[in-house]
């Protein structure tokens, strides 16, 4: 990985030292499923979910990104996700919504990145 695309990626909210222990140095694994990223379906699942007043779909969506973006050290969406997360789990639709804004921003901006990668 060269220094532009470290500098774009922690731009876009990696934690590139993070991610890179959690796949045991592999750097080649740990950018092929970065760039996967932009192709899962829970950011939209949620969207659709909260458009239709399916608050257990969209904790379920909300959850699943959480959990996606944690795991390949996307931090700024992992952290936009938490309170979106708690919000459904406490049936706080408004709440989720106010906090969807953050999500969208970190969301697209990294999916930006990563089609790029």
């Amino acid at each position: 990985m060269d220094e532009q695309q470290r500098t774009r990626l922690v731009q876009a909210g990696v934690d590139l030292e993070g991610g890179l222990e959690r796949f045991m140095g592999n750097e080649a694994l740990f950018l092929k499923c970065l760039r996967r990223f932009p192709t899962d379906t829970s950011f939209q699942q949620l969207e659709d979910a909260l458009s239709a007043g399916d608050l257990d779909g969209a904790f379920m969506a909300a959850h699943t990104l959480k959990g996606v973006s944690g795991n390949l050290s996307l931090d700024a969406v992992f952290h936009a996700c938490l309170p979106v997360v708690e919000a459904l789990r406490c049936g706080r639709r408004e709440e989720a919504e106010a906090a969807m804004p953050a999500l969208r921003n970190s969301y697209h901006t990294a999916v930006l990145v990563l089609s790029e990668e």
